[in-house]
């Protein structure tokens, strides 16, 4: 995920990247908090999903927020684990 916001910004020149996640998938939602996306709202009924409308957590990230990447950010952190991601 935080190469994935990387390349966006800095490949296809993205000023801002929005997440919506289902407010019962826990492992999404705790993937963008410890990447650092702030909560920007609630969308109630955003997606068809199933045959019925899910509602939706709203998160955010600009490019302003991030001048060294997100990765950076979150080796910073000590939140990187995976040690075989490129330099």
């Amino acid at each position: 995920m935080a190469l994935a916001c990387d390349h966006c910004f800095r490949v296809v020149g993205l000023h801002r990247i929005e997440i919506a996640i289902r407010p019962e998938n826990s492992n999404s939602l705790r993937v963008v908090e410890k990447l650092g996306l702030h909560e920007v709202g609630f969308a109630p009924r955003f997606l068809h999903i199933d045959g019925a409308w899910r509602d939706h957590r709203l998160y955010a990230l600009t490019k302003e927020e991030v001048p060294d990447g997100v990765l950076t950010r979150l080796r910073a952190s000590g939140g990187a684990t995976n040690h075989t991601e490129p330099q």
